[in-house]
Order: C-alpha cells, then sequence, then structure tokens
C-alpha cells in the first residue's frame, strides 16, 4: 500500500471515531417531550447529570434517584432496583451518556417520573460537561382533558427530597396547584393485557397509579389461613408475583379466597389488575418491594396465554459457608442437599397455645458445611423428598440457635431438583465425592465472645486449673482447644423435654404414652429429648469434665437425641456407632467454670456455652509465629526470616 493510501485511511479513521465520539451527534435531541407525549421512541439516549441515593427508611430498600438530560429538557427519574449495580459498580456518572433499554412513564401531581427497568452506560462518550441548556420537562394538559379534582395529602416515597436537581423552592411548590396523578403511556415489549391497557413493571407499581396491569408469574401461593378476633373471623392467603422488573406480594381476604385461591397456580403467568396498592407489611413478607397489592371485588386476573418477557423464579444464594457472616432474623436463599429427614413433631405455641408440626431437615453443600432447617405445618406432613436430593429454598430465616440454623418461612417457597446451573453443580459434586465427606456445623463461639463484650481467653486445661478459674464469686469465661477422648453414653445422656414451644422443662411419664409437663400443665403422647451430656476432653496438658446441652450436644453428635432414643429403643448398633464417631474429634470449646454444690461438696462445674471446629489455617499460622519466637537473630540457618 502506497504512503498516500495510508495516510487517506488512517484520516478516514481519524475522521470516522471523531465523529462517533461527539456526544451531541449521539443523544436524542428532544427525546423526553416525545415519550411523554405517547410516541414509542426506541433506545433514546441521553445524559445523565445527577445521582442521589433515595431515603427510603421506612421500607429499608436501596434506590436511587436520577436526572437525565435530552439537552432541551431535564427530567427526575428513578432507577429500579435491579439496575442498582451499575451505580455500585461506578458505571454511571455524573456526565455519563446512556441508552434507555426499558423504561416507564408515570406522571405523580403533574410532575413527570421516569422509572427505569434497564439502561447501558456508552463508555465511549466518558464524562461530558452539561449538554445543552436544558429546562424541566413539564406535562402539558390537553384542552379536552378534565379538570384534576386535589391530590391526597399523602407524597410517594419513592420521588420525595429536598435539594434534587431542578426542584423549585419549597415555598413556590406550595403555591402550586396539585393534582391527582394520571396514567401516560407506557414502553411494553409484549401486548396489552386483558383489558387493552398496556402492560406496567412490577417495579413501577405504587398508589398513584389508577389505571394498571401486570403480566407476571405466580412465583409462590401460601396456604389460607383463619383469624378469630374481637372483630370477628375470617380467611385469607397470600401469593407472590413476579416479572422481569421485580417481585410483589399480594393478598386475598375472605370473599377473594375462594374467588382467587384455587384459580391461581404457582408457576403460572398471569395478566392482573385492579387491586389494592398499599405500603407493604415487612414483617409479614419476605419480597423486596415497597408496596404490596390486596385483591379487591372489581380485580380481574386472567391467565396468560404465552410466557414471553416472564422470568422463572430467581435466587441470590447464600451458601452454607458464608451464614456465619449473616446477621440473625436475615431472610435469605439457600441451596444444598438433603443429608438427613428428622420425624415429625409437634409442639404448641407459647403465645397462642395452639399446636403446629415441625420438621427438621439437615443440608450439605460443597463448601463443607451442614445446616439444619426447619419445616413448618402441613410442609413438614407432607414432606415427601429422598435423601440425596438437591433442594433450593427461597426465603428462610437465618438463627442463631445452635450457631446457625435456618427456618423456612410461611412466604417462602421450596423446589426440589430445580433445572438451574446451582443445582447441577451440586449434584455431580455430591455423586462424585460429597457423600463420602465429613461436614463442619457452624458455632457461635468466637462471634459470641466478640459481641458479649467479655475477654474469652484462649487456655490449655493446666492453666484453667493452675488460674483456679471459677473458685471466685464470678463466673469466669475461657475457650479452649481439646480433643473429646470420652462421652458419658448411660441414661443421662438426655432428658424428656415438653414439647410447649419455648419451654424445654423436664416432663415425666404418668402412664404408657402420657408424659405431662408441670409447668405448662399439660400432656403430650410423647416427649422431645434433648442433650445433657458429659464429655471428656483432653489436651497436651491434661484432661478435664465439660458438661453441655442440646445445641452443641447436637452439633457433636450429628443428630437430634430424638434418633438416638429410637435406636435405644429398638436395640440398634447404630447407637454404639454414633458415639463412637463423636470421639476423637477436636473443636474449640468457649466454657464457663462457676462453683457449684454437689451433695454437700463443692466443685468447680465447667459447662460449654458453644463450640466448633478449628480454623486449621489461623491455628498454623499461630503455631508458625510462636515457633518464629525461638528463632535467633544471628543465627544464619534460622529458617525464619526475621
Amino acid at each position: 500500500m502506497s504512503l498516500c493510501a495510508c495516510i487517506r485511511e488512517s484520516s478516514i479513521k481519524y475522521t470516522f471515531v471523531s465523529i462517533m465520539a461527539n456526544p451531541m451527534d449521539a443523544i436524542t435531541t428532544g427525546c423526553l417531550r416525545r415519550v411523554f407525549a405517547g410516541e414509542q421512541i426506541m433506545d433514546p439516549v441521553v445524559q445523565c447529570v445527577q445521582i442521589k441515593p433515595m431515603n427510603n427508611s421506612t421500607t429499608g430498600v436501596e434506590r436511587f434517584r436520577v436526572v437525565f438530560n435530552d439537552t432541551v429538557n431535564f427530567i427526575q427519574s428513578m432507577l429500579a432496583q435491579q439496575t442498582n449495580h451499575i451505580v455500585h459498580d461506578g458505571k454511571l456518572k455524573k456526565g455519563s451518556l446512556v441508552k434507555l433499554k426499558q423504561f416507564q412513564a408515570n406522571s405523580v401531581k403533574d410532575k413527570p417520573i421516569l422509572v427505569i427497568i434497564d439502561l447501558e452506560v456508552l463508555d465511549e462518550y466518558g464524562e461530558c460537561e452539561k449538554l445543552g441548556q436544558p429546562g424541566p420537562l413539564e406535562v402539558v394538559k390537553s384542552e379536552s382533558e378534565p379538570a384534576a379534582a386535589p391530590a391526597p395529602q399523602a407524597q410517594p416515597a419513592s420521588i420525595s427530597g429536598n435539594q434534587f436537581y431542578g426542584n423549585k423552592p419549597q415555598q413556590q411548590q406550595q403555591q402550586q396547584q396539585s393534582a391527582p396523578q394520571r396514567q401516560l403511556p407506557t414502553r411494553s415489549s409484549g401486548q396489552g393485557g386483558p383489558q387493552g391497557g398496556n402492560i406496567y413493571p412490577i417495579e413501577a407499581l405504587s398508589p398513584y397509579q389508577p389505571r394498571w396491569t401486570i403480566k407476571a408469574r405466580c412465583s409462590h401461593k401460601g396456604e389460607i389461613k383463619t383469624w378469630h378476633n374481637k372483630n370477628g373471623e375470617g380467611k385469607l392467603f397470600s401469593c407472590n408475583f413476579l416479572d422481569e422488573s421485580g417481585e410483589i406480594r399480594a393478598t386475598g381476604f375472605k370473599e377473594a379466597v375462594d374467588q382467587w385461591y384455587d384459580v391461581l397456580q404457582e408457576g403460572s403467568v398471569y395478566y392482573v389488575s385492579s387491586c389494592k396498592v398499599q405500603l407493604a407489611k415487612k414483617q409479614f413478607s419476605n419480597v423486596n418491594h415497597d408496596y404490596e397489592l390486596t385483591f379487591e371485588r372489581d380485580t380481574n386476573i386472567e391467565k396468560a396465554e404465552d410466557n414471553e418477557g416472564v422470568p422463572e423464579i430467581t435466587y441470590n444464594f447464600t451458601t452454607l459457608a458464608d451464614l456465619q457472616s449473616v446477621e440473625k432474623d436475615t431472610t435469605i436463599d439457600t441451596i444444598g442437599v438433603l443429608k438427613e429427614i428428622g420425624d415429625v413433631n409437634e409442639i404448641v405455641s407459647k403465645t397462642t397455645s395452639k399446636p403446629f408440626n415441625k420438621r427438621e431437615l439437615t443440608l450439605v453443600d460443597n463448601t463443607g458445611y451442614n445446616v439444619r432447617l426447619t419445616i413448618w405445618g402441613n410442609t413438614a406432613q407432607t414432606f415427601d423428598v429422598a435423601t440425596e436430593t438437591v433442594i433450593a429454598f427461597k426465603g428462610v430465616k437465618v438463627s442463631d440457635f445452635g450457631g446457625r440454623s435456618l427456618s423456612l418461612l410461611s412466604s417462602g417457597t421450596m423446589n426440589v431438583n430445580p433445572d438451574i446451573d446451582e443445582a447441577h453443580k451440586l449434584k455431580g459434586w455430591y455423586d462424585a465425592q460429597g457423600r463420602n465427606d465429613t461436614f463442619s456445623s457452624h458455632a457461635n463461639s468466637m462471634a459470641a465472645a466478640s459481641t458479649s463484650g467479655r475477654n474469652d481467653q484462649m487456655k490449655t486445661i493446666a492453666q484453667v486449673r493452675d488460674e483456679n478459674l471459677g473458685m471466685g464469686e464470678s463466673t469466669d469465661y475461657f475457650s479452649l482447644k481439646a480433643t473429646i477422648v470420652f462421652v458419658k453414653s448411660d441414661s443421662t445422656f438426655a432428658y424428656p423435654a415438653c414439647l410447649s414451644e419455648g419451654c424445654n422443662k423436664k416432663v415425666v411419664e404418668i402412664a404408657d404414652g402420657e408424659w405431662r409437663c408441670e409447668k405448662c400443665d399439660k400432656a403430650w403422647p410423647k416427649p422431645e429429648w434433648r442433650y445433657i451430656m458429659s464429655i471428656n476432653v483432653s489436651d497436651h496438658t491434661g484432661q478435664m469434665w465439660l458438661s453441655l446441652f442440646d445445641d452443641v450436644g447436637r452439633m457433636i453428635m450429628g443428630r437430634p437425641a430424638n434418633d438416638i432414643m429410637q435406636m435405644r429403643d429398638e436395640m440398634s448398633n447404630g447407637e454404639k456407632e454414633v458415639f463412637a464417631n463423636a470421639v476423637c474429634q477436636t473443636y474449640v470449646f468457649r466454657c464457663r467454670a462457676k462453683m457449684d454444690t454437689f451433695q454437700d461438696q463443692q466443685r468447680v462445674r465447667y459447662q460449654v456455652s458453644s463450640a466448633g471446629p478449628v480454623n486449621w489455617s489461623a491455628e498454623g499460622k499461630k503455631l508458625a509465629d510462636m515457633i518464629k519466637q525461638y528463632s535467633l537473630s544471628d543465627n544464619s540457618d534460622s529458617l525464619f526470616v526475621n
């Protein structure tokens, strides 16, 4: 190629890049007014001129408000929750050019609001200064539009905020005549709903939209519940609807239960409209939405003929190993292989005195941990899943009982052998090696020590005795790394406990099949056996006896005491094997020492508060640091570098 040709080609390429990099040529000038006039504009390009987090203290849901500019007008917008990562990752910045791939045009009190469901940041244009001289976009009413009635005083939390871009002073705002929201054209990839209306994304629903239709999948349908109080009685049920923008909870009362409960089926897609939209009651739901729906007399639900654009159930899994870092009472999703299935037990609520059923499952995953998960009610009674099956749970509550345990909420769901990548990976791992692996349990030993404010120093058995821990008037606390050398397996390793929730008092067998609790004044056909064990542990300095209760006993024995008592009644050899497997295991025990009187003799009692597996990585580093202290700086043969 000649020199002239090379120069000509380079010049063309440079000119092309320069043209493409000009933001004024890329932006869709005047598109905002056209969108709110009802025109369908594909992927308009606008400029971000401001980003601010919203104050959603009532719901706790993180949201961002953004101002977009088309060089002629600017408009306040709200990012849908699934797009928050663009802000977190630092992609969307002030001055960025973005392509709006999916959005919803709304109006609240005659103020245009744009809800952004999907967008793409055009990185090639960088961060530009403000383009053009934009002014606030005003929604112009047509002459045929009727006069608006005064608006309610309540303000939607999703657009509130002082000193935001383009806001007028508060005094000037108060002088403006307020008007209720009116529905504006929406952009939708699908056809209209059953009544010819446009499809709204779930993320954009609020009490200020009088007419809307959603196309969504019923991702969960709960059981019918009844209530009785001084105002009367009734029944209700709840379900969740899911589309590509988010998920929302819906509840039906009384007549709505008869009308819609049998119509709605989990996994099916429906058009839903004319429900009441109100603030979500977060204490009854694990759905991450500011609002929730209530079925009313004029509610309309029709099954969709196609599922296009509606996703399957989505999960945000937490591995079993990561549970230790999850705060108590947090609602999560998790997935695991079903290792063990407990029996159905009936317990009585301490607050309502009503009996209900529960069943404990043991899950494992490829992080090397297991966890107990409790299912309740009819789910516990009808549970019929084989062990070694992969189960995905959505909406389980994290408890610190026994270190970490899980409980399936009434609004949660359970999916057996789901057709998702995580399930296939778990099944492959379990079949290849997991079936023969040994799993650790969560324990709150170190976490409890750090949060309690006590100085539970690591001690050896010799130090505990030499320092006379527990010999004073107050209780002494310490941590101990030791190996179990003996587990007392006589009839005192467990006691029969009351089934009432939160009671745990010992029950007495007054007749065959009748166990009575004096505290609750109730009788049960069978008790719940709970551990009250004595174990002998050893380290390199000596041996000592420790006493422990049910939560630590379950972790050490690997199963509830009910199972061992059943083996004992059946005279099974499995009981001896369980006790044998508990020996020669090393744990970090968090203990307390206190003087106790037994048969008129005083002695120090060492009781285990919690226990957990040894962190061998941390132990190895600690030993290396100890060895390093013995190295001499003038010894050239030392293996350690000072």
